[in-house]
């Protein structure tokens, strides 16, 4: 809180209603459309959980199918954003590829699928072909050929396999589908904001989502899991963790993955990851970054009180998924689409122009001195 009373980035000042997702950040809950977290990771599946953001209810068997036909249809990269992505320089970092390929696919869109009057074609749309952005991209710069989309594959198996070139394991694709559950909504985060104020201008559902993608670009919102891969390659050892932790804290830096401006107890995602990661770790047979994450909670939790977010155990386990690092972000992206339209659609059917004021503390009785005089 700032001297002024003005709460300093918006913290706890409520700026509109939502039907979509509830925090509970004292008791530690996150529900989507009533239906608790740890209920969908456990039963549920991506597909599901996108209906459920989009439609406020869960699928008739027959409405599921039919979603999942849509979304296999859609997943094809039109061949101008292909050439888009081509003319990039490789070393581009990839979520400026996905901020520029997600607006470009707005042109080759009908406009009765991007504006304020759209149905969820749009909304579909971005979520399929999200993952074929980001592994088309991923296999150009490593100037291998693009991997074609498979229709019979679900929203996580297709992912890993655009992205590696290979069909995955039933648990690697389980866990890939718990985690996009875990990632798809998170009320008014930075991300889904920028979304619902570029949305309240009536700008279309692209320009919308691009605003998202380069919100969530920032190192603040998105990104952290990454870091704390960074960290874990930093620390290199389970016995080295307490030694880096104190270091830090003595240095008054942040150590990744813990805390958040919502929860006051332990973030439910970190909870489920914390279990997927310990399993994968086991069997991958590649224990060491799950242990020195172990290491670096108990000495945080003993030293500062803070509770594990969610990037401290999606980190590990994209990691463990055969993901590239600096592809964590875009994976998230791929999964908080469907939340973002959700808001972007929510946002259209009761609009009203998102305009705050600021406080102002300049000067207001100032004189224009001419050139000369200065």
């Amino acid at each position: 809180m700032q001297a002024s009373g003005i709460p300093r980035g918006l913290e706890d000042v409520v700026v509109t209603t939502s039907a979509i997702t509830f925090i509970d950040g004292r008791q530690g809950r996150l529900i989507y459309r009533g239906y608790d977290i740890r209920e969908l990771a456990r039963f549920s599946t991506f597909e599901e959980t996108a209906y459920l953001l989009w439609y406020g209810h869960l699928p008739k068997p027959g409405e599921l199918n039919e979603l999942s036909r849509k979304l296999a249809a859609l997943r094809e990269l039109p061949s101008g954003v292909r050439k888009v992505l081509e003319a990039l320089n490789p070393g581009t970092p990839p979520m400026e590829a996905l901020r520029t390929g997600v607006s470009a696919l707005s042109s080759f869109e009908p406009e009765e699928t991007k504006g304020p009057q759209t149905s969820l074609e749009g909304a579909l749309r971005l979520t399929a072909v999200l993952p074929t952005l980001v592994s088309t991209f991923h296999r150009l710069r490593q100037g291998e050929p693009p991997v074609s989309p498979r229709p019979e594959l679900n929203h996580a198996s297709n992912l890993l396999y655009m992205m590696t070139g290979r069909p995955p394991s039933i648990t690697d694709a389980h866990v890939l589908d718990v985690a996009l559950i875990l990632h798809a909504d998170h009320e008014l985060n930075a991300s889904t904001f920028a979304a619902r104020v570029t949305a309240s201008t009536l700008s279309d559902l692209y320009s919308a989502v691009t605003s998202a993608v380069g919100t969530l670009k920032g190192p603040l919102h998105g990104g952290a899991n990454e870091r704390v891969m960074d960290m874990v390659e930093e620390i290199h050892r389970p016995e080295g963790a307490e030694a880096y932790v104190l270091k830090k804290l003595h240095e008054h830096e942040k150590v990744m993955g813990f805390g958040h401006r919502v929860y006051k107890v332990e973030d439910p995602r970190a909870t489920i990851l914390r279990e997927f990661a310990k399993n994968l770790a086991k069997e991958k047979g590649d224990p060491l970054p799950f242990e020195i994450l172990r290491k670096v909670e108990e000495v945080v939790r003993r030293e500062k009180g803070l509770y594990p977010n969610v990037d401290l155990y999606s980190g590990p386990c994209y990691r463990l998924l055969g993901i590239p690092k600096d592809l964590f972000t875009p994976v998230f992206a791929a999964s908080r689409v469907a939340g973002w339209t959700a808001h972007v659609l929510e946002e259209y059917a009761d609009n009203r122009l998102i305009r705050p004021t600021a406080r102002y503390t300049g000067p207001t009785e100032l004189r224009y001195v001419p050139l000369a005089e200065r």
